[in-house]
């Protein structure tokens, strides 16, 4: 498309009730009024995808009632949001709400009945928020004198695997959005995207992970070929580092798709780790924007890195509720498939490893995976591995993560980490760095975690730049 086009991603606390759900579509109005094609895409109102995951947990256990007074509180909310941006009790918005909450009723009673949570259960449940959200995004957007339609992720032509909680789009899934999206745009209809959701090629609802609105809008974006995608969000970008530990924490103005990617993957609640990956091939901008100050830059997320002379690195995030999975046995993890056992045995239990740091004498491997994940891990290894190795477990542990593309052949990154830390009295238990040189990663007790972090930002100057 050759005209000006924007998706426009709106997470759930910019979903939260009417007011601002009607604050977000007059951010969406105003780029419309300027003669800019937008592309919505909406979250679940901020704590449903909580709730309802809750409910779906109370009806398998066979606490019905708990699930049913978790979905009377969800449909009071929604009616109560339709109504304040202005639906009349028999209007078609009300009415497809009640639906929608019918029929997530009826699913959830199906689970009661069964004892039992299928994954492709769980993603129907689960995805009800998404689809909830968009019939109130349309109203406010039609409030506001625009034309507008709603579309479930599927509708809008996210096709995926079958990969139900985790799902990956197919490759058909970007002409199948260019088809069903671009009529609309043409007909100056603004489409309004349940975000987080898909489906498979045989129609079953899939979910595309944690934070999968923010992958939704960017794989609109591909589809389209938009002009930038927009992330609106209750903070003013990608900060240095998690404002509530360190309090001079300041917005990062300009970042690479592979530097977004480390602080993602690492901990820092900025997107989706696999947002920015269907944006790469295309090199279409991702904007981060504070919908509280809708004129100020955000952070741009672009293709290639913007570096600071003597600022090798941009910001320094946390992973907390890790635990390290030692592996040993003296020289036995020198033979190759006896370490290939260790990752085969990780592998099949579909868990992400975090960190992995080996012994130059190849009789210990250490391995740092989410807490969560952690009595899984150790017991894949145990009844997967030879009998010849130790496998023990450590919790009570932190990842921290400095990022920046300027890090890349630069002299004395890792030294000043170190001393920042040793400064701080905080004790290393991993190290870990990427042949990128993106970041370097460091396992610390979690009870440290907060002080090293800020002590970590101190000592690379990430803080508010003071002018006299």
């Amino acid at each position: 498309m050759n005209e000006s086009l924007l998706v426009m991603k709106y997470g759930g606390t910019n979903m939260q009730d009417a007011r601002a759900v009607r604050h977000s579509a007059s951010l969406a109005a105003r780029s419309i009024r300027e003669g800019v094609k937008v592309v919505v895409v909406v979250s679940a109102m901020a704590g449903v995808t909580n709730q309802l995951l809750k409910l779906a947990d109370a009806a398998q256990s066979g606490d019905i009632a708990s699930a049913n007074d978790e979905i009377a509180a969800m449909r009071t909310r929604h009616f109560t949001a339709a109504q304040e941006l202005g639906a009349a009790p028999d209007s078609d918005t009300v009415r497809e709400i009640r639906e929608m909450h019918e029929t997530l009723r009826q699913a959830v009673y199906g689970v009661y009945l069964l004892r039992e949570l299928t994954p492709r259960s769980r993603d129907l449940i689960v995805a009800f928020g998404e689809r909830l959200s968009a019939p109130l995004m349309k109203l406010a957007l039609e409030q506001d004198g625009l034309r507008a339609h709603h579309l479930s992720g599927g509708e809008a032509g996210i096709v995926t695997d079958t990969h139900f909680g985790n799902a990956r789009p197919l490759p058909g899934t970007y002409e199948r959005i260019k088809d069903r999206l671009s009529g609309l745009l043409s007909a100056g209809v603004t489409p309004v995207v349940a975000g987080f959701m898909g489906e498979t090629e045989k129609g079953a609802i899939t979910t595309l992970g944690r934070g999968g609105t923010d992958f939704s809008a960017t794989i609109i974006g591909k589809a389209l070929s938009a002009t930038e995608v927009w992330g609106w969000k209750d903070v003013d970008g990608v900060m240095s580092a998690d404002p509530r530990v360190v309090a001079d924490a300041r917005n990062v103005d300009v970042l690479s798709y592979g530097e977004v990617m480390e602080l993602a993957y690492f901990g820092a609640k900025v997107l989706h780790p696999l947002a920015v990956t269907p944006l790469q091939d295309s090199g279409i901008p991702l904007r981060l924007k504070n919908s509280a100050d809708p004129d100020f830059a955000g952070t741009l997320v672009q293709a290639q890195p913007r570096d600071e002379a003597g600022h090798p690195v941009k910001a320094v995030t946390a992973i907390r509720n890790v635990s390290i999975i030692n592996v040993s046995g003296a020289g036995v993890l020198g033979i190759p498939e006896v370490i290939a056992s260790v990752f085969d045995a990780i592998a099949r239990e579909n868990v992400t490893l975090l960190m992995v740091s080996q012994s130059s004498s190849m009789s210990n491997v250490s391995l740092a995976v989410q807490t969560t994940d952690a009595e899984r891990t150790l017991n894949a290894l145990r009844a997967g591995v030879s009998l010849e190795l130790k496998v023990e477990q450590q919790d009570h542990v932190a990842v921290l993560a400095i990022v920046g593309s300027g890090m890349r052949g630069q002299k004395g990154v890792s030294a000043r980490l170190f001393t920042a830390l040793a400064a701080a009295d905080v004790n290393i238990l991993m190290i870990s760095q990427g042949s990128s040189e993106l970041n370097v990663s460091v396992a610390v007790e979690a009870e440290h975690v907060d002080e090293a972090t800020r002590a970590v930002h101190a000592a690379f100057n990430l803080g508010r730049s003071v002018t006299a």
